[in-house]
């Protein structure tokens, strides 16, 4: 057995209160138990078996296999083997227990060998693994099948989604050097809300209710930053503040918004078929809602030619429109979209582009994941206006950092820059005022 298959032994038979030995045996009889009941049972007769039927079944294979080896195990390894085996035939193999855990937000595979999962926003290493490259490839095969997806050589990558709404990435040779690579992250069932995000600390209390009047307010509203920093989330968040008497349209690539008003239709872009027809891009989809007669528009990501259709949209009387983007800052924000309305080659200048973004778009919440896995809102901007060939942006709150605790993380908080925004008096037209107070400065 190699080093690293005799250290993930150990780990397991201390997780487990078993041996090493039945740990280390573990492994080669889950797997002839698993061909065991793929080669003694009909296919048919498996898929219409009820949970307990299939229960009973994998554990007479294992009372036998366990015989004909000469193997003794505890009552506690035969229970794991059964859940292992129930996993592979039901589930997703050795990732199940990880997708089941409510504290696991993303499932990482790097190749057979290496499982990672992000919990509480740290990335940590698991003792789990796949037998091999072809383990890996049949759990893929399992997810991206039900949905029409194929993933060969031709076409080795795809993106899809669990039923639950996880979104799913998979790469495979000969793009991936290490072998099949799978990317989940994960859905929330119970999707937080944004006295939630307040217990985090991704925002203040007073910066919730300035955000709240906005969305009342029908300010358009951009949700930027990197991978992972929790930008759709906040984007749910938001979407949780419209109204319920509003007709509500989602634009997404995997549905993953979970909107509790009553009015809303969900849109979900396809890629092409095998033939490489039937494609339904971000852009169809943002160009056909505005013919559906939307209160309000909400595309979970602008990250191509769609961006000029959104701007267009806020500036022709779809306000309250939200989205998101890719950036690093709320002044690379800007930039971000020049280059996305670029890529609809349009052939507008540089200055049309400026001033279609300056004036549809009012508040940018930018967003960061920090080096100790918190997620953070770390300004919330207004967009005042253009002055020659640059847009204005204003600070309203920012997030200041202050050091370290002893355990690593970061310590700061969220506070007014002392700037009254422009808009303020289009809030007030809508009945929403704040005091002066909320915007004073913090004095140290």
């Amino acid at each position: 057995m190699r080093p690293d298959n005799i250290s993930a032994a150990r780990q397991m038979a201390a997780d487990l209160g078993i041996s090493i030995e039945e740990a280390e045996a573990m492994e080669s009889i889950g797997t002839m138990v698993h061909q065991r009941l793929l080669s003694d049972t009909d296919f048919r007769a498996l898929q219409i078996m009820t949970e307990q039927e299939l229960m009973d079944r994998v554990r007479t294979l294992i009372e036998i296999v366990i015989h004909d080896r000469d193997i003794s195990l505890s009552a506690r390894a035969k229970e794991q083997m059964l859940a292992e085996v129930l996993n592979e035939v039901i589930g997703y193999g050795p990732i199940q227990n990880f997708l089941d855990d409510p504290t696991i937000s993303e499932v990482m595979v790097n190749g057979p060998d290496r499982i990672y999962i992000e919990r509480s926003g740290r990335v940590e290493t698991t003792n789990r693994r796949f037998m091999d490259d072809g383990h890996v490839r049949r759990i893929i095969d399992k997810i991206v099948a039900p949905l029409g997806r194929r993933l060969d050589e031709a076409t080795p990558m795809v993106d899809a989604r669990l039923p639950d709404g996880s979104r799913v990435n998979a790469v495979i040779p000969p793009i991936s050097v290490i072998g099949p690579c799978l990317t989940i992250r994960k859905f929330s069932a119970d999707p937080f809300a944004a006295d939630d995000l307040v217990a985090f600390g991704t925002l203040s209390d007073t910066m919730r209710a300035f955000l709240e009047g906005c969305v009342l307010s029908r300010l358009n509203i951009l949700v930027s930053g990197g991978t992972g920093s929790g930008k759709t989330t906040t984007l749910n968040v938001l979407s949780s503040m419209i109204p319920h008497d509003e007709r509500i349209i989602t634009v997404e690539d995997a549905a993953e918004l979970q909107l509790q008003q009553d009015h809303v239709i969900t849109l979900e872009s396809r890629p092409p078929n095998l033939e490489g027809r039937g494609e339904i891009t971000i852009r169809d989809l943002v160009r056909n809602c505005l013919r559906m007669r939307p209160d309000r528009i909400i595309v979970g990501e602008c990250r191509g030619a769609e961006a000029l259709d959104m701007l267009q949209a806020m500036n022709t009387g779809h306000d309250g429109s939200i989205t998101t983007v890719h950036s690093n800052s709320p002044r690379d924000t800007l930039s971000r979209i020049e280059t996305l309305v670029l890529m609809a080659n349009a052939n507008l200048p540089s200055r049309a582009i400026r001033e279609q973004v300056s004036s549809a778009l009012d508040v940018i919440i930018h967003q960061e994941r920090l080096r100790d896995g918190t997620r953070r809102i770390t300004n919330i901007t207004e967009v005042q206006g253009l002055e020659g060939d640059t847009i204005v942006l204003q600070d309203l709150f920012t997030f200041k950092r202050q050091g370290f605790s002893a355990d690593g993380r970061i310590v700061g908080s969220h506070e007014p820059s002392g700037v009254r925004p422009l808009f303020m008096e289009r809030m007030e037209a809508e009945g929403i005022s704040f005091g002066w107070e909320i915007f004073e400065p913090v004095m140290r």
